[in-house]
């Protein structure tokens, strides 16, 4: 069977459609997943600016969101713009919340420009090396991980769709609404 153009790019919807959940999902049994909701948050540092790190250590007591992305990443793409205004916008001020969006592989001479450019506000961070993904996951993004007061992780996410992003939005407005 021979199709032209029109007819595959009639075809292409369809795929998304039957193939997009299984891309897009909330993975908690996925096997490039290192951890699971009730495990602690492993320990790691990280760069704040170009001079200065951080502990994850220091936001005990705080809710955390944890994004994983890459600039290249046509998935991250379409979930950050919601970040922004369904996440930052809405909880930056709370002073029980925190956020971490950390562009996998890159460093600053790549996640500053891309923030500039796409008029982000949140912080977003270098993971040079895959060193802080490597102890969340071994592939896949847009990565999100929420963490608790007490440094548990109390949900994650792999890939986009506005069903699982909406789940997220749920479990963090649960917390934070109190």
């Amino acid at each position: 069977m021979h199709l032209n153009y029109n007819a595959m790019k009639n075809l292409l919807p369809l795929i998304f459609l039957l193939v997009g959940p299984f891309l897009s999902s909330a993975q908690q049994s996925d096997p490039s997943t290192l951890h699971k909701p009730g495990d602690n948050v492993p320990a790691f540092t990280f760069s704040v600016d170009k001079d200065k790190t951080s502990s994850i250590a220091d936001y005990r007591g705080k809710v955390v969101l944890i994004n994983f992305f890459a600039t290249w990443c046509g998935p991250c793409r379409m979930e950050l713009p919601h970040v922004q205004k369904e996440i930052w916008e809405k909880y930056k001020d709370n002073p029980r919340f925190a956020m971490f969006v950390f562009g996998r592989e890159q460093d600053w001479n790549v996640v500053l420009p891309f923030k500039a450019e796409n008029n982000y506000t949140f912080p977003i961070f270098p993971d040079v090396g895959r060193k802080i993904f490597s102890l969340f996951a071994t592939q896949a993004i847009p990565r999100s991980i929420l963490i608790d007061e007490q440094g548990k992780i109390i949900y994650q996410s792999i890939g986009y769709s506005p069903e699982e992003f909406n789940d997220l939005l749920t479990v963090l407005a649960s917390r934070l609404n109190k």
